[in-house]
């Protein structure tokens, strides 16, 4: 093969994220980007190529993607309205830390300042939630521009980029040498702050270990996995990081978490951010106990808190941190009798939840799905939430086996992610049950892309949890004004046929009772297959946190 590749910018572009490990190409059909198009169906660097009916969507399958892979999804948006479709999707990955890549087309640089067709200039809009947001503004430029675009977003703290391309410079030809296979750097951290977190661990009594997304991320699995069993510290997990720890295992204690996160005495967040979630940096302090030490770790400077006070703190490669910890103990902590007092309310709580599980209440008790849904899922099985209640009460009682099998928002909260995520884990994950957990609200955002699963023969399993309101905002108004406005939708909105009506299979169910067939045959339907489930207004998550 020839060093020196000879072809249009698309054909450009194409090399370099092949060179990345990217697989499929997510898009929506634009003329500026047709050149994309030709590289990855004509060209030397093949692709799979998903046309989704919302850029969005798009956006949301290659952010996912770049989750569930662990090396950068590839959106293709055409110009303006196109880009702009996207920024949500893109501020999803921003805030969850997902190497994503994002091309977008432009207006020709011949026509610029004309008042062309889309003529925007899109990376400032981009600018504030990409770790690079530039235009490549000469065929010659594309290659090393969107190199440059991957680079940063596989690179830690793993994050989205965007290059948009004038028309006329994509469509231009030029030869240049090929991109060559990506080097991973990774970050060592600093050896005495790993001493120092060793010593506190050694000392603390009541230790708590919180594992988030950017552990799977960085690849750490297997190294935390192991400084779990090594010393037996109890764990909760949040996002990604579910499932590195599996259901079941006796040291995750997510359903203790109230009583963990209350009344430790040292707490190592490793891979996410002290944010809403996890209390901003607050531990310990409850029933008389005091705040515990807090020690922050991460894949790189500047993910650590500045916000909390820390004992201590960590970066880089999140492996060497894990092994590093380990190697540096001077002793191992002795937390047997805190591990089994929260393994016990852990128990105990789930005994609690399993009379929820087959609440046989009408209207339906949204817990009633998840006690038909769970014993039905594979150890490899793909859950994907989209929603607020209804999702909220899946991250209670989903408990991942396998890392990888999670896909959520995230901290940003963004409704309408999940068909675009149902979709990139079909293409990733093809031998696996996928499952998508909607909400009603979210379902308004999104459900048009069943389409795009019928025409990609992608069968996916989509439970809509359809309490007909906005779950997250009916009671918090209520609580705080005594009424409620703009909190109801539709009652009982046939969300099976809008599928059906695309061409997939659904059916509606009222009935706790035949909430476990319905989903017996969606999982033997082969396609894409919406089971609608009516459940009670009433019904709301409890939820100890607002965000705020």
């Amino acid at each position: 093969m020839s060093p020196e590749l000879e072809g249009h910018g698309g054909d450009h572009a194409a090399a370099v994220a092949r060179a990345h490990g990217v697989e499929t190409m997510f898009t929506l059909s634009g003329a500026h980007v047709f050149p994309l198009y030709d590289a990855v169906v004509k060209g030397e660097s093949r692709m799979r190529l998903v046309d989704v009916r919302h850029e969005q969507t798009a956006v949301f399958a290659a952010e996912a993607t770049g989750k569930l892979d662990r090396h950068p999804g590839l959106a293709v948006l055409t110009a303006g309205p196109g880009v702009t479709n996207g920024i949500s999707a893109v501020t999803q990955a921003h805030f969850a830390g997902s190497p994503l890549v994002v091309l977008g087309g432009r207006a020709p640089n011949a026509r610029w300042g004309t008042g062309s067709l889309q003529e925007l200039d899109q990376p400032p809009l981009l600018r504030t939630v990409t770790k690079l947001s530039e235009t490549a503004r000469s065929v010659e430029k594309v290659g090393p521009t969107v190199e440059a675009a991957f680079t940063a977003a596989e690179s830690s703290h793993r994050g989205p980029a965007f290059v948009d391309i004038p028309m006329d410079e994509l469509y231009g030809r030029v030869s240049a040498p090929r991109p060559r296979q990506p080097v991973r750097v990774r970050l060592e951290p600093d050896a005495e702050a790993l001493t120092e977190i060793a010593r506190l661990l050694t000392a603390a009594q009541r230790p708590l270990l919180v594992l988030g997304t950017d552990v799977w991320a960085d690849g750490a699995e297997n190294a935390a996995r192991w400084f779990v069993d090594e010393l037996g510290v109890p764990v909760i997990t949040n996002g990604m990081g579910r499932g590195i720890v599996p259901g079941g295992h006796p040291l995750l204690v997510t359903k203790a978490r109230s009583t963990a996160v209350g009344t430790c005495d040292l707490v190592l967040v490793v891979g996410t951010p002290l944010d809403f979630r996890l209390g901003y940096g607050r531990f310990g302090g409850r029933d008389g106990t005091p705040p515990a030490q807090v020690v922050h770790i991460a894949d790189s400077p500047g993910q650590v808190a500045t916000h909390a006070e820390l004992a201590a703190s960590a970066s880089g490669d999140l492996t060497a941190c894990f092994d590093g910890i380990l190697s540096a103990l001077s002793a191992r902590p002795d937390s047997r009798v805190w591990a089994q007092r929260l393994r016990d309310l852990a128990l105990e709580a789930a005994a609690r939840d399993s009379v929820l599980l087959a609440a046989d209440s009408d209207p339906i008790h949204p817990a009633r799905i998840y006690g038909e849904l769970l014993p039905r899922l594979a150890d490899d099985a793909v859950v994907i939430g989209d929603g607020g209640d209804f999702v909220s009460f899946a991250g209670k009682f989903v408990e991942p086996r396998k890392p990888g099998l999670w896909l959520d928002p995230g901290p940003y909260g963004c409704l309408g992610a999940g068909l675009g995520a149902a979709i990139a884990a079909r293409v990733a994950r093809p031998a696996s049950q996928v499952v998508l957990l909607l909400g009603d609200g979210a379902a308004g955002m999104s459900l048009m892309d069943v389409d795009t699963l019928v025409r990609h023969g992608l069968p996916v399993v989509i439970v809509v949890g359809n309490n007909s309101a906005w779950g997250l905002e009916k009671g918090p108004m209520q609580m705080l004004y005594g009424y409620d406005v703009a909190a109801d939708l539709t009652p009982g909105t046939r969300y099976d046929q809008v599928a059906v009506a695309l061409g997939a299979g659904g059916e509606s169910v009222g009935d706790p009772r035949a909430i476990g067939p319905a989903l017996d045959r969606a999982f033997a339907s082969g396609i894409p297959y919406v089971v609608n489930v009516l459940t009670d207004t009433e019904a709301t998550y409890p939820r100890t946190t607002t965000g705020i």
